[in-house]
């Protein structure tokens, strides 16, 4: 199955967190912080999202840094994603 955003939506997977730190310590699982580092898997068309022009700024495989707490987890074959507002990345990592 495919996912395809609708409006200003993208749909983005996680990086893996670290899992040690620099002195090389291995963090168990509650420990880690909630990663904030993604690749766009999908991009919404944009066009009028709530009376207003939304234009589209990122695009598929581009890692990106979005909001702590944004979004909306989905399961899908397996794999987790997580549908956010184009607004809600703050940043593109090149």
């Amino acid at each position: 199955m495919t996912m395809k955003p609708l409006g200003d939506r993208v749909v983005i997977k996680n990086l893996e967190a670290q899992e040690t730190t620099k002195g090389g310590i291995i963090l168990a699982g509650s420990a880690k912080e909630k990663p904030v580092m993604a690749e766009v898997i999908a991009v919404g068309p944009g066009g009028n999202v709530d009376g207003k022009e939304v234009t589209m700024y990122v695009s598929v495989g581009e890692k990106v840094i979005y909001s702590k707490y944004a979004g909306t987890e989905v399961k899908l074959d397996g794999e987790e994603y997580i549908i956010v507002r184009q607004s809600d990345i703050l940043a593109i990592v090149e």
